[in-house]
């Protein structure tokens, strides 16, 4: 089918003619009612049950039967209702949350993203029985034949949907659209406890590749590729994350729905992306949308389509991404999920214990945080405990965990900030809110100077002598910045990263970990260690090394989260505060500036404990503080005004 781009118009102007109108949604994860279950601040301006009026109006807009409904993946994990009410031995006996959303939604098919696969294949197939639309995943393979068409695939490789589509004068068109479905081929490595031995991941694009020919030998007259899959700059590679580009490319797909990076596609985000065109919303001249994250927009792209020649093409193509905060929930939405959501309010209000002083997330990334000092103390008491009477029990026992809110792509209220006073299940869940399990590696010196050194490239690489310079790396999330708890190392920022975001060794003379210690001695390459980290990043999540494939010796079936609860309980009141761990190594002259949440204003001494300025906030929202490193790795204290023990019996 040949393409003929147009400039995008508004979602409520539908062009004339034979139009399909392809309503997408991506990344929801698990975000229905506009209400955050962490705070308890509703009027939130995402979720489904939004989305769900735009939708109305859309089709209400065109014509229903012109019109397609499609999700491209990570729809079922992510907040409290989809986590917790909706996971077995919880008290929950309804129906799934989402999928009863996305039923009343009426969803004409999906994909699957990464995060469908954290709780399981067993849980997944059985969860999945209560979708009353089609799914489809054409690279993860529960047996692999000579080539993809050989394969046995978990879910039917594609999706043929046969639709009589209307002109505007009543004329009537059959049409058969073909859908493939593809998730990053990693799944196989970040939930490998779940999935190892029993389903394995082929490349997005060889698959595609594969496909295409045989859905247009059925009978295919546009192909669209529901690709949970993200738009990257770099070059194409087997086995890559995010291949949108690259399927774009590829001849027979009509049309490309991105997803897995959280981005929004068109939109500045992307701006100087090689073959993007902004302003056509196309990928190398393919239209594509990628309609942002937790229900934030719904995507829209009207393909205007003529026939010749025999057969149908895209004549012209308008695309718009709609803010859910431009509608307001859909009652029936509300009231269908009006106990799901009571019982998740219940679940997660249940008290387990106490903090002195507020945790938050404002400066994990900067300072040693106490949040992320709890959650490897957890960690490292429970493999402590597990090791014990085991060989490794003489072993030192540290802990790698990493913040996981701090702002980026989620926007400046995309922080954990947890008041002084009773603690509830939901502030341990907005603490540690992936469904990761727990566990234990023995690893040696030279290992966790490489971790460190990977965990380092949120960074940018500073220069001496020019102010204010940009902290952070906008590229690297931060929950890559793994701490290892139990050690002591400096970080020096005049070196560039060792690593790229991919994990690939691009600097090899550079090193940024200096001063690596233990029990106040010097780390050596040979030295061994036990290491609690979570099931995610032993696998080799992120740009780190799988070393569980030859260092485990501990898995916990249990989530994380749950072994933080036991933890608190155990312990008692929560006195924040965190150890010596890091540091940024003296540059002298050397001033910088980070983005943070403007919540930060509301603890002013923490601010002045690090001689920061607060320059005001920017377009969207962030606190911007300047600082001097210099300042920082003089006076530890500075840096870390929460020294010692943290917990009282």
């Amino acid at each position: 089918m040949t393409r003929t781009p147009s400039p995008p118009t508004e979602p409520d102007d539908p062009p004339p003619g034979v139009t399909l109108r392809i309503l997408a949604t991506t990344d929801v994860h698990g975000h229905i009612l506009p209400f955050d279950y962490f705070t308890h601040a509703d009027n939130r301006p995402h979720g489904l049950a939004r989305i769900a009026t735009l939708v109305e109006r859309a089709r209400a807009a065109i014509g229903e039967e012109n019109c397609l409904l499609l999700d491209n993946g990570d729809f079922l994990q992510g907040t409290a209702l989809s986590d917790m009410t909706a996971q077995p031995g919880q008290g929950w006996l309804g129906p799934h949350p989402v999928l009863r959303t996305m039923n009343l939604m009426g969803y004409d098919a999906a994909t699957l993203g990464n995060h469908e696969f954290n709780f399981g294949l067993d849980w997944l197939r059985e969860t999945l029985r209560a979708a009353r639309f089609p799914l489809t995943c054409a690279n993860a393979v529960t047996r692999l034949g000579d080539d993809p068409t050989d394969d046995e695939t978990l879910m039917p490789p594609y999706l043929l949907l046969d639709r009589e589509l209307r002109e505007n004068d009543g004329t009537c068109h059959a049409l058969r659209i073909g859908l493939i479905g593809l998730t990053p081929p990693q799944i196989t490595t970040w939930d490998h406890a779940y999935l190892s031995g029993r389903l394995r991941a082929r490349d997005m694009v060889e698959t595609a590749r594969a496909w295409i020919p045989v859905m247009r030998a059925q009978g295919a007259d546009l192909v669209i590729a529901l690709a949970h899959s993200g738009i990257e700059q770099g070059p194409e590679a087997p086995m890559m994350e995010n291949a949108a580009r690259a399927l774009a490319r590829l001849p027979g797909i009509d049309a490309v729905l991105a997803g897995h990076c959280h981005r929004r596609f068109p939109g500045p985000d992307h701006t100087g992306t090689p073959g993007a065109d902004l302003a056509q919303a196309t990928l190398h001249g393919t239209p594509c949308l990628n309609a942002g994250f937790g229900g934030s927009h719904l995507g829209q792209l009207d393909l205007e389509l003529a026939r010749r020649d025999g057969a149908w093409h895209i004549a012209r193509h308008r695309a718009a991404l709609i803010p859910a905060a431009d509608a307001p929930p859909r009652r029936d939405i509300t009231r269908a999920l009006a106990r799901a959501h009571a019982h998740t309010i219940r679940l997660t209000d249940r008290v387990i214990g106490a903090t002195t002083a507020p945790l938050h997330s404002y400066l994990a990334l900067l300072r040693n945080d106490p949040a992320t000092q709890l959650v490897n103390d957890a960690q490292r008491t429970v493999l402590a405990e597990a090791l014990r009477d085991t060989p490794h029990a003489d072993l030192p026992v540290l802990s790698a965990s990493a913040p996981f809110k701090t702002g980026g792509r989620g926007g400046a209220d995309h922080y954990t900030d947890i008041p002084a006073g009773p603690l509830r299940l939901r502030n341990i869940a907005d603490l540690y809110g992936y469904p990761n399990t727990l566990c234990g590696l023995i690893v040696t010196g030279a290992e966790l100077r490489d971790w460190l050194e990977r965990a380092a490239i949120c960074f940018n690489r500073i220069t001496p002598g020019t102010a204010p310079q940009p902290l952070l790396d906008p590229r690297v999330p931060g929950h890559d910045f793994d701490v290892i708890d139990g050690l002591g190392y400096s970080i020096d920022l005049s070196e560039p990263a060792r690593y790229d975001l991919e994990g690939k060794l691009v600097a090899p003379m550079a090193r940024r970990i200096r001063d690596l210690e233990h029990a106040g001695q010097p780390v050596q390459d040979d030295d061994r260690f036990a290491i609690a980290t979570n099931s995610y990043r032993a696998w080799g999540g992120g740009p780190f090394a799988a070393l569980a494939a030859g260092g485990r010796v501990h898995h916990s079936s249990r989530p994380i989260r749950d072994l933080i609860v036991d933890h608190l309980a155990r312990r008692g009141t929560l006195i924040p505060m965190a150890r010596d761990t890091w540091r940024f190594a003296p540059l002298p002259r050397a001033t910088v500036e980070i983005e943070t949440g403007p919540g930060l204003r509301a603890h002013p001494q923490e601010i002045a404990a690090l001689g920061a300025v607060d320059a005001g906030l920017t377009e969207r929202g962030f606190l911007r503080l300047h600082l001097s490193l210099a300042r920082m790795a003089s006076q530890p204290s500075l840096a870390n005004p929460f020294k010692g023990a943290y917990l009282r019996h």
